[in-house]
């Protein structure tokens, strides 16, 4: 809910504010890439600032950050707390545009995405909780698009891959003709003990995700004139990759969905399906059990408070881990009478190619010459070819296997 004590107030306009981003969240792990990325692609004449609640602590970075790059200009900083809400509405009215790092986002996002919308200030995180951008929307939708603000979430490997993955394949399908495609991501990599805890807190809640998301439905409509939907397939050796393919329960077929919603290049009826990649039926058999054990322990207190005190947040991995780590997400799109394959690959997807995705979304937003929208919006509707082509810059490769 929005925060009683805050009250709107007038932002300066855009083009009068003294950084163009603001990074919400520096001090941390992911926060630290993101801010290294940030000094060496901010464009020349570009201002931006670190952010967070300790400032010796920002302080530690910025003088890290001129350490390593002396000869470009050292980033700002701003002092704003989760728990402060008119140091969030100073921050927010300081910037173009706010990228945060700070989660989970269920319990500590939404004073900010209350503050960007009420400021007309550019949001952009790393939320994969499907809740959140629910209530996001139900909240403060109408908020931004009144202020000009655009809220996109979801700004890492939840969901670039897959949202620019589709946007990237449908562009290769003929135009106004049904299309049916189906996703499989396959990662070799280390994720953090963050996005465990993230992961229970959502199992934990999964009553209370399904009301919010039915009431967004309510709120949205259906889609005029054409047919969008997800199917929930089933455990599978798919004939087109040679793999078993696994259902995945992530937040990414529901952004997909909302881009082939907003973007009429989607076509006339879109259906998604999302699967993870792995190589053995006893694989897919292990991380469906996994995952239903998981699912249901968070449902139970205690177990849940023990399987969290477990789960260390940790600092992640090293530099030699993330190195040796990948992954890939491959799309086949059926279509016009014809199959096409395409992949999307890159390095480690946790916090190298993540810090990398979330600082393109917000340098775009910022910098790119964008659709008039506003309101919450997918990184497709709201990027598109501009944030495709920052990634694939940035080291994503976006290829076409098979037409």
């Amino acid at each position: 809910m929005s925060d009683t004590n805050s009250q709107p107030v007038s932002a300066p306009d855009k083009a009068d504010r003294p950084f163009d981003i603001v990074l919400y969240g520096a001090t941390g792990f992911t926060g630290g890439l993101v801010a290294e990325y940030l000094l060496r692609h901010m464009p020349e004449g570009g201002s931006w600032a670190v952010a967070g609640r300790n400032r010796t602590k920002l302080d530690a970075i910025v003088a890290r950050l001129a350490t390593e790059m002396p000869d470009v200009p050292a980033p700002g900083v701003v002092v704003a707390d989760t728990d402060d809400a008119r140091s969030l509405a100073e921050m927010a009215r300081s910037a173009r545009v706010i990228i945060t790092t700070v989660g989970p986002y269920l319990e500590y996002g939404e004073p900010l995405v209350a503050a960007c919308a009420e400021a007309g200030t550019d949001y952009v995180d790393l939320t994969g909780e499907p809740e959140f951008v629910d209530r996001m929307y139900l909240e403060y939708h109408d908020v931004a698009v009144a202020s000009g603000a655009r809220i996109v979430h979801a700004c890492g490997f939840d969901s670039i891959p897959h949202d620019l993955g589709v946007f990237y394949t449908m562009k290769q399908v003929p135009e106004g003709v049904p299309a049916v495609v189906y996703g499989a991501v396959h990662a070799d990599a280390q994720f953090s003990g963050g996005t465990f805890h993230s992961a229970i807190g959502q199992f934990a809640r999964l009553r209370d995700a399904a009301k919010t998301a039915k009431l967004r439905r309510q709120k949205e409509g259906r889609v005029s004139g054409r047919r969008i939907k997800s199917v929930q397939g089933k455990p599978h050796r798919d004939s087109v990759l040679g793999r078993w393919l696994v259902p995945l329960p992530t937040i990414d077929p529901q952004i997909v969905l909302r881009s082939a919603a907003a973007l009429e290049s989607y076509g006339p009826d879109f259906t998604y399906s999302h699967y993870a990649s792995v190589g053995s039926p006893v694989t897919a058999t292990a991380g469906m059990v996994g995952v239903g054990a998981l699912a249901l322990g968070s449902q139970v207190g205690p177990i849940r408070s023990q399987i969290l005190k477990r789960i260390d947040r940790g600092a992640g991995p090293s530099e030699s881990r993330r190195a040796r780590s990948s992954f890939d997400v491959t799309f086949v799109a059926l279509a016009g009478g014809r199959r096409i394959v395409t992949r999307v690959s890159g390095g480690d997807p946790g916090y190298t190619e993540t810090s990398m995705m979330l600082a393109e979304s917000g340098l775009s937003l910022a910098f790119d010459d964008l659709p008039a929208l506003s309101g919450q919006l997918t990184t497709a509707q709201a990027m598109g070819d501009a944030l495709l082509d920052r990634v694939q810059r940035g080291g994503l490769t976006f290829e076409v296997l098979s037409t």
